[in-house]
């Protein structure tokens, strides 16, 4: 299945080029989230009428994405935690934990953006992964502390 791309989607193509993708993947994923249309002589001519708003919304991303990966670069995110003795969590720290602290900042991150291998589990430093735009990822320092408790 042919398809118009109109936004620039990672391993498949940049805004306006025509794909060559699976079928299930178009009709399921791709026309319906808005990120392509089927490659059809009238949809060609009306994607060139739309080329240069869709390029300027595109480049305004772009930039968007650059502002906020500036701003990111070289943040610390510190979180406190209940702990064991041996610096295992009561818990686990997620990436809804690292979106709340980021928004406490002054941040505005979602929580698919947030690359995690898994949840953090243990006291200490952890760089993770922040994928902004199609390119574009920073990396930022999670710390996790162990909270004091009060002795009576």
């Amino acid at each position: 299945m042919q398809v118009i791309l109109l936004k620039k989607i990672q391993k498949l193509g940049d805004l306006g080029d025509v794909a060559n993708v699976k079928s299930g993947y178009g009709r399921n994923f791709l026309i319906p989230q808005g990120h392509a249309k089927p490659a059809t002589a009238a949809n060609l001519a009306e994607f060139e009428a739309i080329k240069a708003d869709l390029m300027t919304k595109e480049a305004a991303a772009l930039k968007s994405a650059q502002d906020k990966a500036e701003a990111l670069s070289g943040t610390v995110c510190s979180i406190g935690a209940n702990a064991g003795e041996e610096g295992k969590l009561f818990g686990s720290i997620s990436a809804a934990d690292i979106v709340a602290n980021l928004a406490a900042s002054g941040f505005e991150v979602e929580k698919r953006d947030i690359n995690m291998p898994e949840a953090i589990r243990y006291v200490g430093e952890y760089d993770i992964s922040i994928a902004l735009y199609t390119d574009i990822s920073v990396t930022i320092k999670v710390v996790i502390e162990a909270l004091k408790e009060e002795q009576e």
